[in-house]
């Protein structure tokens, strides 16, 4: 298959690209720095000729409420140039539980993103993914100084991205699935243990204190974030991600 990834650059799609291409895929990464912009469409009907399918991982460039905007305009930049290209399968990544957080701006605007795809010219698919490792030290960051870090007990179920790699492009070389499929890491965790799992791995002494009005996940309650049954449970568990070192 010729399959196009946009954001095919960054810290999905460079997998992505990668692991497509392994199994015999003809893959065009497509970014800002590849020359294609998907807020002016620019670029576009290059990289999408030829290609049968698209997966775009890109990302807003800020978390506020200007994010709907950002995917407002570059869906429909990308299903528009996709249906000229004759692509038959648009492909996003999206949040596990993300139409169940309204108080944040930017599930919100993930949640427009994914009615816009469904309401498209074109077979979709989009997979939900939980929370990824490799971001937990920035939600660290948002809460900490010197002798603390403040994490509520947000209940989450994070995941490797090379794991949400290999279910996108599963999804990505199969039909269309026109829904939504979940993956999920196989551990249920309050936000705070993380927090306390990921500081002991990096034998950083400061302590987690557990506060529900500390960072971003403190609008968040119950299981939203928690995938549900049917999701796809992937093997590589956080301790068993800490213990092989930094990345």
């Amino acid at each position: 298959m010729k399959i196009t990834v946009i954001g095919g650059t960054g810290l999905i799609g460079s997998q992505l690209v990668s692991r497509l291409r392994e199994a015999g895929h003809a893959v065009v990464p497509a970014s800002l720095s590849t020359g294609v912009d998907l807020l002016t469409g620019a670029g576009l009907d290059k990289v999408l000729e030829g290609a049968e399918t698209v997966v775009n991982v890109t990302n807003s460039p800020t978390f506020d409420a200007a994010s709907p905007d950002f995917f407002r305009t570059s869906m429909g930049h990308l299903l528009t140039a996709g249906e000229q290209a004759g692509v038959q399968h648009q492909v996003i990544l999206s949040i596990v539980g993300v139409d169940r957080v309204p108080q944040l701006d930017y599930y919100r605007a993930k949640t427009l993103q994914e009615e816009l795809l469904r309401n498209g010219p074109t077979a979709y698919s989009i997979v939900r993914a939980t929370q990824f490792f490799e971001f937990m030290d920035a939600v660290l960051s948002w809460t900490s100084d010197e002798e603390t870090v403040r994490l509520p007990a947000t209940r989450l179920q994070p995941i490797a991205t090379a794991d949400v790699v290999a279910a996108l492009a599963d999804v990505a070389t199969a039909p269309p699935l026109n829904g939504t499929a979940d993956v999920a890491g196989p551990d249920v965790f309050p936000l705070d243990e993380l927090g306390r799992l990921t500081l002991a791995a990096r034998q950083d002494r400061r302590t987690v204190v557990t506060d529900n009005e500390a960072g971003m996940f403190a609008a968040v309650d119950g299981d939203v974030l928690v995938a549900g049954p049917g999701a796809r449970l992937a093997s590589t568990s956080y301790r068993q991600w800490l213990a092989a070192g930094p990345r």
